[in-house]
């Protein structure tokens, strides 16, 4: 697995997952794992990442509790444990590689501020170095 980089902080593991449909909403659009995530009040990518390292059968029952709090596609409320263990077999196996469990446990942690940070930094520095220029062409005329 590449270890996931600046631009895109985020496992490309869990693409297949997120992506997944949980159904139809009531105006016949498909509606993804991540959108049903992000609709929850949940980050999609650092859920993910805690599933992904609970273990299949902890990663099943914590989706299926999270599906049945979902309203927004009707018929979850009715088929929300098959629709927990179809999706649940979508999320990669911790136990294949260790940097993909970095990675999960990482995003899981929140210490993607890191990348974050730098960027910041980088703005700062930008902003400062366009003042120093910006601010010197005046002087003297």
């Amino acid at each position: 697995m590449a270890e996931p980089n600046v631009l895109n902080p985020h496992p490309p593991e869990f693409e297949q997952f997120l992506y997944a449909s949980v159904g139809e909403d009531r105006n016949g659009y498909v509606v993804t794992v991540l959108s049903t995530f992000a609709r929850l009040g949940l980050d999609p990518w650092k859920e993910t990442a805690e599933l992904v390292t609970l273990g299949h059968e902890a990663a099943q029952t914590r989706l299926a509790s999270l599906l049945v709090q979902f309203q927004d596609v009707p018929t979850l409320a009715s088929d929300h444990t098959r629709v927990a263990r179809d999706l649940s077999q979508l999320l990669p196996d911790s136990q294949t590689s260790g940097a993909l469990k970095r990675a999960a446990a990482t995003v899981a942690d929140g210490h993607t501020g890191t990348v974050q940070a730098i960027w910041v930094l980088l703005a700062i520095i930008f902003v400062l170095f366009q003042m120093l220029m910006l601010g010197g062409s005046g002087v003297g005329e």
